[in-house]
């Protein structure tokens, strides 16, 4: 397929498309959205053939034998990312925010803290706010333009009282690929504070050439108290299947985190299931090769351009196709750098504040779109911060 076609997605209840004038303004005819993380790609044939199969036969009745869909996530898991996996230790949720809401209501009791190093993906703290846990937020260090933990600090703020630790691996929206040795500090964090710990992993397909991912199932010492979170629909662009996996090899977790999804009565639509299998192919592979090549031109252009106007950083990204963006440099008040974003340069974007500590003087460009439509964003922001230059 080609990454640089234009696929008109207004009017067709997309999120990202049809809401960012009443959310930021940016008007729907001529605005470029920049926000919502999924991508303005079709996905891969393979998962197109297999919802036209299910189209053709017409008959959308309850989803039974799930052995080729544990089988594909094996292979996938095993093929891609060195991880082997049985399948009695995957469950199935409404996506993985839905897993995160999960694994804070099996694992924690209203009041516990659950910490968060920040900034970090906003749904994190929504849910946690939401089930009446403390979030507790360890800002992570900006060392000349990239993330760092600095656990010595992280000791110091804990109470007692933090029950779990989410953790974002390759990080979003920072775009860090954790090193084995800070997996192996996080997984050492979590042990002394006797935290458990949930990796979400949605984002480990998508990593730019020069870098590599490393489950933290394949740290040594933290399979008692680990939760994998991983899910086709970041890699494909099929977030609106709503399907992702709860991933745990411990059995008493397991057991726990069971008691709680039979208790919720749920379970996941055969849309999902059929997608995820087809993509977790041999051929689901070789477009996701191909995309992140395709991702990491995008990312060259986009940095190149905003790292060239004068206060403006984008964080170097390793991983995803979110570009973390600072515009501290340029003296300007938050309204104001956002207001030339929105305003002058017509794109919608996410806010940094909503991303927690750290990110007041940030916002994230999504650049999973074709590439003509990154240099007209490039472009716009040159325009809207000309004064600078």
């Amino acid at each position: 397929m080609s990454f640089d076609e234009i696929i008109d997605r207004r009017d067709t209840h997309c999120a990202k498309w049809d809401k960012m004038e009443p959310i930021y303004g940016v008007p729907r005819d001529t605005g470029i959205a920049m926000w919502v993380a999924d991508m303005d790609f079709r996905p891969p044939a393979v998962v197109q053939t297999a919802l036209q199969d299910m189209l053709d036969h017409g008959v959308y009745g309850y989803f039974g034998d799930d052995s080729d869909y544990l089988g594909a996530i094996q292979w996938w898991m095993e093929n891609r990312h060195g991880w082997k996996v049985d399948p009695d230790w995957i469950f199935t949720t409404h996506g993985l925010v839905n897993g995160t809401a999960m694994c804070v209501d099996a694992f924690t009791k209203p009041g516990d803290g659950v910490v968060l190093f920040t900034p970090v993906y906003h749904a994190f703290a929504r849910v946690i706010s939401a089930a009446e846990r403390e979030v507790v937020e360890c800002e992570m260090v900006n060392t000349q333009g990239r993330y760092t933990l600095d656990f010595d600090a992280y000791d110091a703020q804990m109470t007692g009282n933090e029950t779990m630790l989410v953790f974002c691996s390759p990080h979003n929206p920072g775009g860090r690929v954790w090193s084995k040795a800070e997996l192996e500090q996080v997984a050492a964090f979590a042990k002394r504070h006797d935290l458990v710990l949930v990796s979400d992993e949605i984002h480990h397909d998508l990593v730019m050439p020069g870098h590599t991912h490393t489950p933290m199932a394949l740290i040594d010492g933290i399979g008692d108290r680990l939760v994998m979170m991983t899910a086709t629909t970041k890699t494909f662009n099929i977030a609106g299947s709503h399907s992702g996996n709860v991933i745990i090899p411990d059995p008493k977790l397991r057991a726990t985190f069971a008691a709680r999804m039979a208790a919720m009565g749920l379970s996941p639509n055969s849309f999902g299931l059929f997608m995820a299998t087809a993509a977790y192919s041999p051929a689901g592979a070789a477009w996701v090769d191909e995309l992140v090549t395709y991702l990491d031109g995008n990312r060259r252009l986009f940095d190149e351009a905003v790292n060239g106007i004068p206060g403006l950083k984008s964080m170097p990204l390793e991983s995803t196709y979110l570009a973390w963006v600072d515009f501290a440099g340029t003296g300007m008040e938050r309204s104001e750098f956002t207001k030339r974003v929105e305003q002058n340069a017509a794109i919608a974007a996410n806010h940094g504040p909503t991303f927690g500590k750290g990110g007041d003087s940030f916002m994230r460009f999504n650049i999973a779109t074709p590439r003509e439509r990154v240099e007209e964003a490039c472009n716009r922001l040159r325009d809207a911060f000309k004064d600078l230059q």
